[in-house]
């Protein structure tokens, strides 16, 4: 194959230990949307881009009859083992009827690449009035961190091997969207968050990066993984906190008209 010619996106794989061990900061600081959704016994909730499961408990401890969704079985597999009923589905075809009260999604929407196809199925599972509440990263996220990797990337020759896996949107723009799908914006907020990683840098690449990894012959990797670590530590590592990412968040509450 010529070096220059495009191949299909690498699929992000989700390892369910690998992100309990590399990404327990995503459930840790969303304790504020948590706050936003305001569970209420009783109510039914969807969870898309349930992960681990991790706020999944959290809503069901507050009384709520809560519903998990991820595209990643072996996420869904940990989610159900804490007693949760969930269920393996791409957030771009939700195929529920409106019975949901509520959802909510942190850090998910991003992943899903077609914005107006996953807005329209959340409007269609949620009943007249229902709340949706969500954070995901915004325009600016991880922006020393792709720069640096499509900079690896670059000087291997394979830039044009892996496609931007992520949808990270303006305030305007997705306030747009969810006004063109029929929600009622209440409240939207693009936000810098640097967030402290719990480990190395490398471990976040091994978790959340996977896909520009698997462009590479795997006895490239560890190398790659280490020029990319190297040339960003300058910007991301404190002596004190350890590796920083340069998070941007947008976070949302809408109703469905």
């Amino acid at each position: 194959m010529a070096r220059n010619k495009p191949i299909p996106r690498a699929k992000q794989r989700w390892f369910a230990d690998r992100y309990a061990q590399n990404a327990r900061f995503v459930s840790q600081m969303a304790h504020p949307l948590i706050e936003l959704l305001n569970p209420k016994k009783g109510e039914t909730i969807l969870d898309l881009g349930c992960g681990n499961g991790a706020l999944t408990k959290l809503i069901s401890q507050k009384g709520a009859n809560v519903i998990g969704v991820d595209a990643s079985e072996d996420q869904i597999l940990a989610t159900k083992k804490l007693g949760i009923t969930a269920i393996v589905m791409d957030g771009h075809k939700l195929g529920f009827r409106p019975v949901f009260d509520a959802i909510l999604t942190n850090a998910a929407l991003h992943w899903m690449t077609t914005p107006i196809d996953v807005l329209s199925g959340m409007r269609h599972s949620l009943k007249p009035d229902g709340r949706l509440i969500g954070e995901m990263g915004g325009i600016g996220n991880i922006e020393k961190i792709t720069s640096e990797i499509y900079a690896s990337l670059r000087r291997r020759g394979l830039e044009s091997h892996v496609e931007f896996p992520w949808y990270f949107p303006s305030q305007k723009e997705y306030k747009t969207h969810l006004e063109n799908q029929g929600f009622y914006v209440k409240y939207i907020n693009l936000f810098s968050r640097p967030t402290q990683l719990p480990g190395h840098f490398s471990d976040w690449m091994d978790t959340f990066a996977e896909c520009f990894l698997l462009v590479l012959p795997e006895d490239e990797r560890a190398n790659f993984k280490k020029e990319v670590t190297d040339n960003l530590r300058p910007d991301l590592f404190d002596p004190i906190k350890g590796w920083v990412a340069d998070y941007v968040r947008l976070r949302f509450s809408a109703v469905r008209r």
